[in-house]
């Protein structure tokens, strides 16, 4: 069987509850849906975990809460453990891998296939909600991502965060492809190894196991912003941090600035390549580089008020991944 096969189980696989990330290869040998019952009946909450395998925070406050339950939950619930083999090195995802987060559209070879797989299951079993868990690699604020502006959605987005954040661009992801189904999610928990991460989406979790937290009316007290663009790095250029001879070189704290409203001129690193190293991605073809940000002197700068999120001084997951998204404040 192939690692990028999907699984499926009815019931947790033996030592699953108390098995780090790295050592999940030994019980699930590749990407697993868990199907459990609960104790009442109804439609399943479908968790999504470790697309990124060096993502922890997912498996491990999934497996928190299932503890809290004794291994059963009181509603059903579907779990989706997805880059087993990715897991077990500590990476994001490896060389021969596209990325698990950008297959659920639809596309070519056995990673897609296994995706459109989860999500016609789901789909068969009328999946209630969608919660989809990563980390950041740089310092942010905890948050919750959204695919649709429709009530259900926020509504649970805000019972994770009371920082919303809209995006369309890419509709590659998950939570993306699931919002088409139901109310649906990507929360962002902090970097991996912060205990108040695990906590916070245990909590919530929690809370998405004994009431349907998107059916909330009330839905205030947030702030919501849009994505209007993603910021690349070309595979033509080095990038690194300040003093590290790279045609790009960011500031050493750089993700201090994250989910910061940044002012025209906001000086975010250094190149020697004019800002040619750097690429927009956008489902808006009026949007162009050079609206957002620009070399002076050398110095790359921000043009106009702008808030960044995901920048990072981890210069691998840039490569892999981007520079950052870049929002504007919709309320």
């Amino acid at each position: 069987m192939s690692d990028s096969e999907l699984r499926v189980l009815s019931s947790l696989p033996d030592g699953f509850l108390d098995c780090g990330s790295r050592n999940l290869y030994k019980i699930l040998n590749g990407p697993t849906l868990i199907h459990l019952s609960g104790s009442r009946p109804g439609p399943p909450l479908f968790i999504c975990t470790l697309l990124h395998g060096n993502e922890t925070t997912g498996i491990a406050s999934v497996q928190n809460l299932l503890h809290h339950y004794g291994g059963c939950p009181p509603r059903p619930v579907s779990i989706f453990i997805g880059n087993v083999s990715a897991a077990r090195h500590g990476e994001r995802y490896l060389p021969e891998q596209p990325d698990y987060n950008r297959i659920w559209s639809g596309g070519l070879g056995h990673e897609y296939l296994m995706a459109q797989r989860v999500l016609n299951q789901m789909k068969e079993l009328d999946v209630s909600a969608c919660i989809d868990i990563h980390n950041n690699t740089g310092r942010n604020p905890h948050y919750a991502i959204i695919a649709t502006r429709e009530t259900p959605h926020l509504a649970l987005a805000r019972g994770f965060s009371d920082r919303v954040v809209y995006a369309t661009y890419p509709d590659t992801s998950c939570s993306a492809a699931f919002s088409k189904l139901c109310p649906s999610i990507t929360i962002e928990a902090g970097v991996v190894g912060d205990a108040s991460g695990v906590d916070h989406v245990a909590r919530f979790l929690h809370a998405c196991m004994e009431a349907d937290v998107w059916r909330e009316k009330d839905i205030r007290n947030f702030d919501l912003f849009h994505t209007v663009a993603v910021v690349r790095i070309k595979n033509t250029c080095s990038i690194g941090l300040l003093g590290e001879d790279t045609d790009l070189e960011l500031l050493p704290d750089v993700d201090r600035l994250n989910f910061s409203m940044l002012h025209p001129g906001t000086k975010l690193g250094v190149t020697r390549n004019g800002g040619s190293c750097l690429k927009l991605e956008t489902d808006d073809p009026d949007r162009v580089l050079s609206d957002y940000l620009t070399t002076v002197d050398g110095e790359l700068r921000t043009v106009k008020t702008i808030m960044p999120a995901m920048l990072t001084t981890d210069c691998d997951i840039i490569r892999m991944d981007c520079l950052c998204y870049l929002m504007e404040r919709l309320g």
